[in-house]
C-alpha cells in the first residue's frame, strides 16, 4: 500500500495573485491536509472518508481522485487497477488548496504505487490540468507549493512550472478558516476585467520587491510589501469579519494579514510566538461563524507532499 499526505497552501500569499503560493503545515504536528491511500485491487474503487466527506460529490465519477486516476492512466497509456481511499480533512471552498490536496495526494500516490512512470514535471503539469477541473481554470498556486512545499513562483515554462522562493525561519502564519465557503468561480468573477495603470504599477513592485526582499532575507521589507491591489480590495464584500481581523492584526502587531486564495480563511504573519498566539486567540473568538471553523499558527512546510507510514 501507498499512502501519500498533501499539505494546505495559501494561494496568492497576498502580493502574487496566481503566480505565488506557500504550503503550511501546523506547529503542533495536525496533518492539516488531504490523504490519499492506494493498493493492488481486481478492479477500480474509491472509498471516501474524514471530516469533510459530506461535501464530496455523490457520484463518484465527478471525484477529482476518480478523474486523477483516469487522467494518470491515459498519460501512462494503461489502465491499473486499484483501490483507492481519499481522507478528505481539508473543508471544500476554503481557500487552503483543498482540491489541490486531493489532486495531489491522488496523483502522488498513484505514480509512487506504479514506480514513478511519470517525472515531476509531467506531473506537477498533470496536477495543474486536474485543478483546473475544479477550479473552471488552469493555475499552479496551489498545487505546486502543495506538491514541491515551501514559497512557489509560478513561472509556467514547459520546462520549469515553478521556482522556490527563501522564506523566513521565525515567521508564523496563523491561518484562520470561519466555517462558510466561498466559491473559487464566484470569487473569480467578482474581480474586474481590466485593471488602472497605476495599480498594473503598484502590483509590479510589490511583487518584484518582495521576490527581492526574499532572496535578500529582509523579512520587514517582504511583509510591508505584501499588499494585494488585485483581488482583496474587490473580494472582501464575500468576506465578513475579514475587516476587523485586519485592524486586530495590526493591533496585536502582526507583521500583515491577506486572504488565503480565494478566502474566506485568512492568514496572518508573525514573527514571535506570543503575538500569534494572541492573533489565534483573537481569530477563534471574533473570526469563526460556527463549528466547522478552525484556526491553527502554521510554518511554512518545506517538504510538501510526502508518503506516510
Amino acid at each position: 500500500m501507498v499512502k501519500v499526505y498533501a499539505p494546505a497552501s495559501i494561494g496568492n500569499v497576498s502580493v502574487g495573485f496566481d503566480v505565488l503560493g506557500a504550503a503550511v503545515s501546523p506547529v503542533d504536528g495536525t496533518l492539516l491536509g488531504d490523504c490519499v491511500s492506494v493498493t493492488a485491487a481486481d478492479s477500480f474503487s474509491l472509498e471516501n472518508e474524514g471530516r469533510f466527506v459530506s461535501k464530496l460529490p455523490v457520484d463518484p465519477k465527478e471525484n477529482i481522485v476518480y478523474q486523477c486516476w483516469q487522467r494518470f492512466c491515459q498519460e501512462i497509456g494503461k489502465e491499473i487497477p486499484v483501490a483507492m481511499r481519499l481522507e478528505k480533512n481539508m473543508p471544500i471552498g476554503s481557500g487552503l488548496g483543498s482540491s489541490a490536496c486531493s489532486v495531489v495526494a491522488g496523483l502522488m500516490a498513484m505514480n509512487e504505487f506504479c514506480g514513478h512512470p511519470l517525472d515531476k514535471v509531467t506531473l506537477l503539469g498533470l496536477m495543474g490540468e486536474l485543478e483546473g477541473r475544479v477550479s473552471g481554470s488552469v493555475h499552479f498556486d496551489n498545487v505546486a507549493p502543495c506538491y514541491l512545499g515551501g514559497l512557489q513562483l509560478i513561472l509556467e515554462q514547459a520546462d520549469c512550472i515553478s521556482q522556490s522562493v527563501p522564506g523566513f525561519d521565525d515567521w508564523l502564519w496563523v491561518m484562520a478558516y470561519p466555517g462558510i465557503k466561498v466559491s473559487t468561480a464566484e470569487a473569480r468573477a467578482i474581480l474586474p476585467a481590466q485593471y488602472r495603470r497605476q495599480d498594473c504599477i503598484s502590483h509590479g513592485r510589490n511583487l518584484a520587491g518582495f521576490i527581492h526582499a526574499s532572496h535578500t532575507q529582509q523579512p520587514l521589507l517582504a511583509a510591508k510589501l505584501m499588499k494585494d491591489v488585485i483581488a482583496e480590495p474587490y473580494r472582501t464584500q464575500l468576506l465578513p469579519g475579514f475587516a476587523a481581523a485586519r485592524q486586530a492584526a495590526q493591533d496585536i502587531g502582526a507583521l500583515t494579514c491577506g486572504i488565503s486564495g480565494s478566502g474566506p480563511t485568512l492568514f496572518a504573519v508573525c514573527n514571535e510566538s506570543a503575538t500569534a498566539q494572541r492573533m489565534a486567540d483573537w481569530l477563534q473568538k471574533n473570526y469563526l461563524q460556527n463549528d466547522e471553523g478552525f484556526v491553527h499558527i502554521c510554518r511554512l512546510d518545506t517538504a510538501g507532499a510526502r508518503l506516510l507510514g
